[in-house]
């Protein structure tokens, strides 16, 4: 699968160019546990293993078996694009999108709760890609208590649903929303929509 990226080299790119050292995150767009991961000359790594900050700054077992299994994952791409959901939110197009977007308004139609669909642009966002756009649909939601209420009470609940707030309309970008997670977020939806919120 391609993702709308621009071209950022790899870390064995770096490398085969001649870094000595790189450090990468295991988390961000790796979509392993929080770590970081230095790669370079064996020579160098062992001279990192005897500093004495080492020790206070190595990561656990836990930590380790994630980032292992992480990696294992993809070494069939396929399976990475399916279970990593880093790479499942980069690969949504803005057409798989916009027919979730008009499947769940449609639902929240028929719950009394009005929405429209809209472009939208989210943000991929980390230290690699912190300002690349990433073209899409959203929810737009009007609250009955105003924008900042809504967002408010949905972020406030459970689960929490993390929302923007554009142009005195609440956005939900269906991005970062995994499949299986509709139908909470559509009873969050109506819940924090209702006069009562939750009423």
């Amino acid at each position: 699968m391609r993702y709308p990226l621009p071209a950022e080299p790899l870390a064995s790119d770096s490398l085969n160019a001649g870094a000595d050292l790189v450090a990468v995150s295991g988390d961000k767009l790796l979509g392993g546990p929080q770590a970081g991961i230095i790669l370079g000359t064996s020579e160098l790594i062992d001279s990192l293993r005897q500093n004495p900050l080492c020790r206070a700054l190595r990561v656990d077992k836990v930590t380790l078996a994630g980032l292992e299994a992480t990696l294992q994952l993809y070494r069939d791409p396929a399976q990475a694009l399916e279970s990593v959901p880093t790479l499942r939110m980069l690969g949504n197009t803005p057409e798989a999108l916009g027919k979730r977007c008009e499947q769940l308004a449609a639902e929240l139609k028929g719950l009394g709760v009005g929405s429209s669909i809209v472009k939208s642009e989210g943000r991929v966002g980390g230290g690699t890609y912190p300002g690349v756009k990433l073209p899409g649909f959203a929810l737009a939601l009007d609250g009955p208590h105003g924008a900042e209420a809504l967002a408010m009470h949905l972020r406030n609940g459970d689960p929490p649903v993390i929302a923007r707030i554009v142009d005195k309309r609440v956005f939900i970008d269906l991005r970062t929303v995994l499949p299986g997670q509709e139908n909470d977020l559509v009873r969050r939806v109506r819940e924090a929509s209702n006069e009562g919120f939750g009423s």
